[in-house]
């Protein structure tokens, strides 16, 4: 690590290696079909130019990505850090985009199944393949094709990542196992992501059940867990990617977090660590989209063309330390960081995901579902 990585804050931010290709496919497979919604427009191109603005998870790119395309371009961009978690992002906006407003956004970034059920409510736009060349040129083809948005009809990956175990391995060096987050002798002292389909999903993997083929009871049973565990006092709280600061201040041991926090914590405190579940971890990509109602597709598309430039790429995931959807990169970080180039939480190896589960959401019809999302909204709400 160079001395200007080791300066970097803490972030939430989001595979190009071998190993990868099979995980991804395998992540891809794993969710369900979004609707047709043939009435849904399709964001308009064109010469890029004007403002763009672009919500994000916090820290989710590097301090010269911004500036360098906004001299290339011309375009001014207003870039906001304003997702901490999927569920509040989409509570704030979703009375927006339901009357065709995106709040001035042109771009936003969520997970996988987010980006399915904003699909499935008419919230984003078509994307045309003839504006995106620079992408589908150099995605990676583990996901090109994922099941949720066949063909990457309207979302984009922008960082890859694994929710695992992030802890501070000089407070607490026997945590191996998500279990382990329940042992009383470290009551108050975790936390958990307020992400069903993360902290619910590892919890069902501890209990040996794997959340890509569980029913609608398993499900629930692993939220019954977990509400035991705060009502226990175990579980200190619920968070976004706000958790790597009480790891920071000591106040939490262990969390479950996301595999790119730790390495940028690691600039700061090097006890605190991404620990790879004995039993796996949950596999997920972050995406980008053009929301209804984007004031400035034009200079979206040529952003998402940007920033799949190799080099662009690079610089990113350099800073972010998270999983490159773009070909090429690990090249290129080969020859300016091998120590970044080898790492497994940025170029995981087969043997470091084959236990690892692709994220996915509770299984049966809308009702089955939002069972479950609300058992859980209770928990983490209540």
């Amino acid at each position: 690590m160079t001395n200007a990585k080791e300066k970097r804050p803490f972030m939430k931010v989001a595979i190009a290696a071998a190993g990868l290709v099979a995980a991804l496919t395998i992540a891809a497979c794993g969710s369900t079909g979004g609707t047709d919604n043939t009435d849904v427009p399709t964001a308009q191109g064109g010469k890029a130019s004007g403002t763009l603005n672009i919500s994000n998870w916090p820290l989710y790119i590097d301090e010269e990505t911004v500036n360098d395309f906004e001299k290339k371009t011309g375009i001014k961009v207003n870039y906001t850090e304003d997702v901490n978690s999927n569920t509040d992002f989409f509570g704030k906006v979703q009375p927006l985009l339901s009357n065709g407003d995106s709040g001035g956004r042109s771009i936003l970034v969520v997970t996988d199944w987010m980006s399915q059920k904003m699909w499935d409510l008419g919230y984003l736009q078509k994307l045309d393949p003839n504006e995106l060349t620079t992408v589908f040129d150099n995605l990676i083809p583990s996901l090109q094709d994922p099941a949720f948005d066949p063909g990457r009809g309207y979302s984009i990956p922008w960082q890859s990542g694994m929710t695992g175990l992030v802890v501070r391995t000089d407070l607490a060096p026997d945590i191996k196992s998500v279990n382990d987050l329940f042992d009383p002798k470290y009551k108050g002292k975790v936390t958990m992501l307020d992400e069903l389909r993360d902290s619910a999903a590892l919890v069902m993997k501890g209990d040996g059940v794997d959340p890509t083929e569980a029913s609608t009871e398993e499900w629930l049973a692993a939220v019954d867990k977990v509400k035991q565990a705060k009502e226990d006092g175990q579980i200190r709280r619920f968070t976004g990617n706000d958790y790597v600061q009480d790891l920071a201040k000591g106040d939490v041991v262990a969390a479950i977090g996301w595999s790119g926090d730790a390495v940028q914590a690691q600039a700061d405190n090097p006890n605190i660590e991404y620990i790879q579940p004995e039993q796996g971890c949950i596999l997920w990509s972050d995406n980008m989209s053009i929301p209804v109602g984007a004031p400035n597709s034009p200079a979206a598309y040529e952003f998402m063309n940007y920033v799949y430039e190799p080099e662009n790429q690079a610089q990113i995931v350099e800073y972010v330390n998270y999983i490159s959807p773009v070909k090429g990169v690990k090249e290129i970080l080969q020859k300016k960081d091998p120590a970044l180039a080898e790492s497994d939480l940025i170029f995981p190896s087969e043997e470091f995901l084959s236990k690892c589960s692709n994220q996915t959401s509770p299984p049966g019809d809308e009702a089955q579902k939002k069972e479950v999302e609300n058992a859980w909204l209770s928990v983490v709400e209540g």
